[in-house]
């Protein structure tokens, strides 16, 4: 019987999931708080971990960095609202399993529950492999931009530095570039620099021998060693410490390691390709990022165009992921309402393909005769896609009347999406006739 801890300050929320998990076959326990859920994982091992971001003493990547620390095959769960989706994508990076927006779907985190634990039994199966960002080339004038580089950087040995925000595929990017290599046929390893813990990141990558400290109890391979004769990928290298750092540009120099606690040095063959969603340049001016070790990561940089300036592929993107998810729930013949496509056109799409990934199997779970309407989106999706398409403020001279007409704004917009974009009903629960409200679309610019 798996185990399961629900982790929200919503006592009532949390009683309601340990019922329905329970129901469902599961051992379920719950806890308040952060400090309360690192007290029941110290004191049982849990199969899957559920936790809300938002806690009162806390947060549930806290949580999420100590249970992957002392429990690695547990299967953790990040709850988090829309506000929160960058924070849910970078809990990826370090270790989470998924991500669910509140309010969530009792049936659609049973199904990832399963596919997590079913994960977890296959990763113990065989030796564990790195995931493969789902990514399309796309048609884009940038997206075209970016593959012609692949294809020119790939088949030599410069390092590659990778730029662009969390979920924009930059470790397929590094996988294509393995792929043009010579080395194409060796092991490309990828290495979360995000998900590392400062007092063992050097360990994980350049390995340690037995007793060099405490917890070390036999040798240990790092990942620079066994990614020997291959391609190494360092993803978020702006989040190694300083002392990593410079064990880093050592490596690279002269191509030779030390494990942690030898005297021995092993001599490695290696191409990096690094990548960040941060500000290196930045980090160089204030000293957090060693200067040396940025010239040697970039000597050949690929900036990846986040989702929102890529609107050309963004159907690609959804239809793609549309039939993953019809061949992952046994649908068939799954269509978008057009009112859904004109919503996925005008959202920012923050969390990038990550979140159009969950965004849309989320929306094949809930549809309904085989169409996904609005009905399957998160609200606070649709009111971000309906902002004013020009400012109506003066910023410089905010008056009553300027105030008067953002409140109304606010109002029509949380009308029409409780109404699910149907204008007579929003009309009506406004109070005013369907003319009136056109009327007051156009003067706000609201494009619906």
């Amino acid at each position: 019987m798996p185990k399961i801890l629900v982790v929200d300050d919503d006592a009532s929320f949390c009683l309601m999931l340990k019922s329905f998990f329970s129901k469902n076959g599961m051992d379920a326990a719950v806890a308040f708080s952060l400090t309360d859920g690192l007290k029941a994982a110290t004191n049982s091992v849990f199969d899957i971990i559920l936790t809300d971001y938002r806690l009162p003493d806390g947060n549930g990547v806290d949580l999420l960095s100590t249970i992957k620390r002392n429990s690695p095959d547990t299967v953790v769960i990040l709850m988090t609202g829309y506000a929160d989706i960058k924070i849910a994508v970078n809990a990826i990076k370090m270790g989470a399993f998924e991500y669910v927006a509140k309010p969530i779907n009792p049936d659609e985190i049973l199904h990832i529950i399963k596919s997590g634990l079913e994960s977890t039994s296959k990763q113990k199966a065989k030796p564990a492999q790195s995931k493969n960002p789902e990514y399309i080339e796309g048609k884009c004038e940038a997206a075209k931009k970016v593959q012609d580089y692949i294809n020119l950087v790939g088949p030599t040995e410069m390092s590659v530095l990778i730029l662009g925000e969390s979920g924009t595929g930059k470790e397929y990017a590094a996988r294509r570039i393995h792929q043009f290599s010579k080395r194409k046929n060796t092991k490309f390893v990828a290495v979360d620099c995000g998900a590392l813990p400062k007092d063992i990141a050097g360990s994980e990558l350049f390995g340690h021998v037995k007793g060099s400290f405490t917890g070390a109890v036999n040798d240990k391979i790092g990942h620079f060693e066994e990614a020997n004769g291959g391609t190494i990928f360092l993803d978020e290298i702006g989040n190694l410490s300083y002392d990593v750092q410079v064990n880093l540009l050592r490596a690279i120099q002269e191509r030779k390691i030390r494990r942690i606690g030898s005297t021995q040095e092993t001599s490695i063959d290696v191409r990096i390709i690094s990548a960040t969603n941060e500000d290196l340049k930045n980090a160089l001016k204030t000293g957090e990022f060693r200067e040396d070790l940025y010239h040697r990561l970039n000597e050949f940089s690929i900036n990846l165009p986040p989702l929102r300036e890529r609107k050309e592929d963004l159907l690609d993107f959804v239809n793609y992921f549309k039939d993953k998810a019809a061949q992952e729930f046994g649908k068939r013949n799954i269509s978008f309402d057009q009112s859904v496509i004109d919503v996925f056109m005008r959202y920012e799409w923050p969390g990038n393909i990550r979140e159009m990934k969950n965004v849309v199997r989320r929306a094949v779970l809930l549809a309904s005769n085989n169409i996904v309407t609005t009905d399957s989106l998160p609200e606070e999706m649709l009111e971000s896609s309906l902002t004013p398409s020009s400012p109506t403020l003066n910023t410089d001279a905010v008056d009553l009347k300027s105030i008067k007409e953002k409140s109304e704004q606010e109002l029509i917009i949380s009308t029409i999406v409780k109404a699910k974009y149907n204008k007579s009903q929003a009309a009506k629960l406004l109070g005013i006739d369907r003319k009136t409200l056109y009327n007051k679309l156009k003067q706000y610019g609201i494009d619906i």
